[in-house]
């Protein structure tokens, strides 16, 4: 397990330090990661590696991966990982010009979004996979801010395979660093509050060598909200 915490922080008139390692992993359950602004969970081996480990091996087969074309700053590029989007009929979801229709929930997908909804006390309609094959695979910096997912939204990340290093770097105005987490097979992180508006997230790609991670992001799209704004 990794812990970066590059330097203090003020959050408010309050100096934050880095938390201790061991006595905030070592709990079973959720363990609250303590960014300014921001509310944020962890629950390390949330899925056993035996479970986690099938889960990688067969969703790696059975989703209909793709890897889309985005448009950022008028230049477009394949995304440098492979992508699958899946929910209801109607959480359609629009990201940089392109508009991504949901596949229908497989039984294995079902299944892990109730429990995953048991455990965060929320409701999903929509799940957006990630498949890092390598480390050359990556996620750039960004916010789920999206106006479809509503003012405060939650977001639960499940990691299946190969640990990787996932950062949070603060937006501007707030007197923080960034700070970087290693999410492993089986750990669950659950964002929400007001953690897409003062924090921004992302994969850097890495040249060590590490196994293939899968990434299942649980999200509720807010059909009205989406509608409203995309006329």
């Amino acid at each position: 397990m990794y812990w970066k915490w590059s330097r203090r922080f003020s959050a408010g008139d309050r100096t934050m330090k880095p938390p201790d390692q061991q006595s905030l992993f070592s709990t079973h359950g959720w363990q609250i990661l303590p960014l300014p602004s921001a509310s944020i969970r962890l629950w390390r081996g949330w899925i056993n590696s035996v479970e986690s480990d099938a889960l990688y091996g067969q969703l790696s087969k059975e989703l209909p991966w793709q890897q889309p074309m985005l448009t950022i700053a008028g230049k477009s590029h394949r995304i440098p990982r492979l992508q699958a989007w899946h929910g209801d009929a109607e959480a359609i979801y629009r990201y940089s010009g392109t508009t991504f229709a949901p596949a229908p929930w497989t039984p294995a997908l079902t299944d892990l979004k109730s429990r995953v909804e048991n455990v965060c006390g929320t409701r999903f309609n929509s799940l957006l996979a990630n498949w890092y094959r390598s480390g050359a695979d990556g996620m750039g910096f960004h916010a789920d801010n999206e106006p479809e997912l509503g003012s405060q939204p939650v977001i639960a990340s499940l990691s299946l395979g190969g640990a990787r290093r996932f950062v949070f770097k603060p937006n501007g105005g707030m007197d923080a660093e960034p700070v970087s987490i290693e999410l492993g097979n089986g750990d669950l992180l659950e964002m929400a509050g007001m953690t897409q508006h003062r924090w921004r997230h992302g994969i850097p790609k890495t040249n060590r060598q590490v196994g293939g991670r899968i990434n299942l992001t649980f999200r509720l799209i807010r059909t009205a909200d989406r509608d409203k704004t995309f006329v």
